[in-house]
């Protein structure tokens, strides 16, 4: 194999991820972030990570959670940094990811971690270094304020767990028409296209979704419009496996138990040149 200038990975691992579905079925979720009602997980991100990185460059989430992204890149040896609109699981990610650098050790004291409070449309007011990719997921529409909602019944009947992300203006999960949610969505995508080496990949993590009797093409309507920015370069598909199903609809429509989700991959053909 030639000088692999995108990561450090051997030729076995690099096949190994080439392949355009997975299975991954996350780890139990630690009660800090089991407050968040949507995360991906480490694992699933620092595969990511790894692949299209090398050790020491760095990484970001826009729209950061509790930091699933950020405790990921410092387990692969990268630099991080995320943007959280909600300043409870800002607080809550910080707490996470203080708490892994000090099981990680010396091995990880060269390396940025930082989690900032704030609007991710407004991201270039940050004072943020040249990133090398980004790892994101976005909000699922207003998914989470859906009352009829099968995964939402057990955290409304909790006092402890978050339905939705936050009650703030901002916050694109309480947007209700769909195409503005899409299309302030994806100007916050096109947005961080200042702060990208040349040809650094964004991972999207998303779903397509189900309201009302019909399906929304969140995935797809992302890899249409964002594709006028950045280059759509591939998907991969991320299949649960372990998910209980359900009888939607039985006897009378179609109505499918979806477990998988779309990780669309973007490269910035024109950004900044890294040093």
């Amino acid at each position: 194999m030639s000088r692999n200038k995108l990561n450090d990975l051997d030729s076995k691992r690099w096949l190994k991820f080439q392949k355009s579905w997975f299975i991954h079925n996350p780890p139990p979720r630690k009660k800090g972030v089991l407050v968040h009602p949507a995360k991906f997980p480490e694992t699933l991100a620092q595969e990511f990570i790894e692949f299209f990185t090398k050790q020491g460059e760095t990484v970001l989430d826009p729209m950061a959670g509790t930091g699933s992204t950020l405790v990921a890149a410092l387990r692969a040896g990268r630099n991080s940094y995320g943007v959280e609109l909600n300043p409870k699981y800002a607080e809550i990610a910080k707490q996470i990811i203080e708490e892994e650098r000090t099981v990680l050790g010396e091995k990880v004291s060269n390396l940025q971690s930082l989690i900032l409070n704030g609007d991710a449309a407004q991201i270039t007011n940050h004072q943020l270094p040249p990133i090398d990719y980004v790892l994101t997921s976005p909000p699922y529409w207003d998914m989470l304020r859906a009352r009829g909602a099968e995964t939402q019944k057990k955290r409304r009947e909790s006092t402890e767990l978050d339905v939705h992300y936050s009650d703030d203006p901002n916050d694109l999960g309480n947007i209700h028409d769909y195409e503005e949610f899409l299309e302030k969505l994806v100007t916050i995508y096109k947005g961080l296209k200042p702060l990208l080496c040349d040809k650094a990949y964004l991972t999207i993590i998303v779903k397509n979704v189900k309201k009302g009797g019909k399906i929304y093409p969140l995935a797809w309507d992302i890899a249409r419009e964002l594709g006028k920015t950045y280059t759509l370069k591939d998907e991969k598909i991320w299949v649960q496996d372990n998910q209980r199903l359900a009888p939607f609809g039985l006897g009378s429509a179609w109505v499918s138990n979806t477990f998988h989700h779309y990780c669309l991959q973007f490269r910035n053909e024109s950004g900044i040149e890294h040093d």
